[in-house]
């Protein structure tokens, strides 16, 4: 190095570089972030604002849906009027007995495969990984055959019961249950506890943040699901949201207004049930993450 270079100037650009190069891209990466989010996001505006208009307004444009005036008088007048807030009792009722009954089969399932040793576990895990690998769609046939001969058509059991056995759920269950400690629950045996007393008072109070993602996630699911009611149901009064919703429709006079006030109703649940467990929800798919 000359005698006219100056080594700790030389660290000092080369760093300011690196931050300027840190900056640029993280506000790309802010940039494309924000874009994502916005067209993600254009639709549920749209049927949002499309919720405030009068159903005798004349839409020439696109932009006509965004612009004033607004109106409230479609959802009381909605609720009040049609069946919409039968079939939110529907799916209301449906998707919470399904989320309890699916969490607890499958962590008490999720905790014998992980906790418990007997013979056949490793077979039997396997069997229900591979079981992730089959669609959905590929058994609805022979479950529909199952629930007809049950005779459980077009009722509440019917909707339920098909769905509370999913290997998914089960898969990252055992997952997580794996790195609980075991040192804590052999002290219950020691002490004379019961599996059951273990998995209860254990491994669900230490389980909490991957259990409201699995709640979520099979709340959503049951809320959104539309081709199992849609063979299942034939009566009206037993319809979900997502299958009744396309009944408002007139074929005759498309009305873009009431269905989209009927989809802004069924969209409240999902909503509030991210804004109240949003921070159990993040850290249960990141400490999955990590653990997978």
């Amino acid at each position: 190095m000359s005698a006219g270079q100056n080594p700790v100037k030389g660290v000092v650009i080369r760093n300011r570089g690196r931050k300027e190069q840190g900056g640029v891209s993280s506000a790309v990466l802010t940039m494309f972030s924000l874009l994502l989010a916005l067209i993600m996001l254009m639709p549920l505006f749209w049927a949002f604002f499309c919720s405030l208009q009068s159903e005798t307004k004349q839409f020439s444009t696109i932009w006509a849906w965004f612009k004033p005036p607004y109106t409230l008088q479609n959802y009381p007048m909605l609720l009040r009027g049609s069946s919409v807030f039968r079939w939110f009792t529907n799916s209301f009722i449906t998707s919470v007995i399904g989320t309890v009954a699916t969490v607890v089969l499958s962590t008490m399932a999720a905790y014998a495969l992980a906790k418990i040793p007997f013979k056949g576990k490793r077979a039997l895990y396997l069997y229900f990984l591979f079981g992730i690998l089959v669609p959905g769609e590929a058994t609805i046939v022979p479950l529909f055959i199952e629930v007809n001969q049950m005779n459980l058509m077009n009722t509440y059991a019917g909707l339920i019961l098909p769905g509370i056995a999913g290997a998914m759920n089960l898969v990252i269950a055992v997952s997580f249950f794996k790195g609980l400690p075991n040192e804590l629950m052999e002290a219950v045996r020691i002490d004379g506890g019961s599996e059951m007393t273990i998995y209860a008072r254990i491994a669900l109070p230490l389980s909490k943040p991957i259990l409201v993602t699995i709640a979520m996630m099979t709340f959503i699911g049951n809320w959104n699901n539309y081709l199992w009611p849609l063979l299942c149901v034939f009566d009206d009064k037993m319809f979900t949201l997502p299958i009744g919703i396309p009944t408002l429709m007139s074929i005759e006079r498309p009305n873009y207004v009431v269905p989209m006030t009927a989809n802004m109703i069924a969209s409240i649940p999902a909503v509030i049930l991210y804004l109240f467990f949003e921070k159990q929800i993040v850290q249960g798919v990141s400490m999955e993450g990590i653990k997978g």
